[in-house]
């Protein structure tokens, strides 16, 4: 990977592409303060991994996989239409 981090978001679904611009800024701005990158590694490769799970199964199939999480966890069917960050709140995240 030349470019990692824009590797990564590249390949993430819009809404998590969002929240893995706030994470690697953040491990970027700690890293900066204490200078130890493993945070900014930590986060690149725990992303790395959801990003190479989105490319394998597509945009669709990655929210259905919350969807069925979140539906499993609840008991109930989740709306296809709920928004993702909703669904991850279900599940605690």
């Amino acid at each position: 990977m030349e470019r990692p981090g824009a590797e990564v978001r590249a390949a993430l679904i819009p809404e998590e592409a969002v929240e893995f611009e706030r994470d690697w800024r953040a491990a970027l701005a700690r890293a900066g303060e204490t200078l130890d990158l493993s945070e900014v590694l930590e986060t690149l490769e725990s992303w790395r991994l959801v990003a190479q799970l989105t490319a394998a199964t597509g945009a669709e199939a990655h929210r259905a996989m919350y969807r069925r999480a979140a539906a499993r966890l609840a008991g109930e069917d989740i709306p296809a239409d709920e928004p993702l960050a909703r669904t991850k709140a279900r599940l605690g995240r």
